[in-house]
């Protein structure tokens, strides 16, 4: 568990949550037909919790980036 001590670590981690948060973001919110359709608690949640799980999977399996 040494690598959750790194700087590194956590810079790569929190770029790849970023970039998950927005893939969701786009691709729940990009599922209604209209813009008035869309519901902002279901998109918002979503982008979250997908965001938190791969925090998860970055400190469980590693990251490639880092650990190379």
């Amino acid at each position: 568990m040494e690598k959750l001590k790194s700087k590194e670590f956590w810079e790569a981690a929190a770029a790849r949550a970023l970039w998950t948060v927005c893939e969701t973001f786009l691709g729940v919110a990009g599922s209604a037909t209209l813009i008035e359709q869309i519901n902002w608690k279901i998109v918002i949640s979503s982008a979250a919790v997908a965001g938190l799980i791969s925090i998860v999977k970055s400190i469980m399996k590693g990251l490639p980036e880092v650990d190379a």
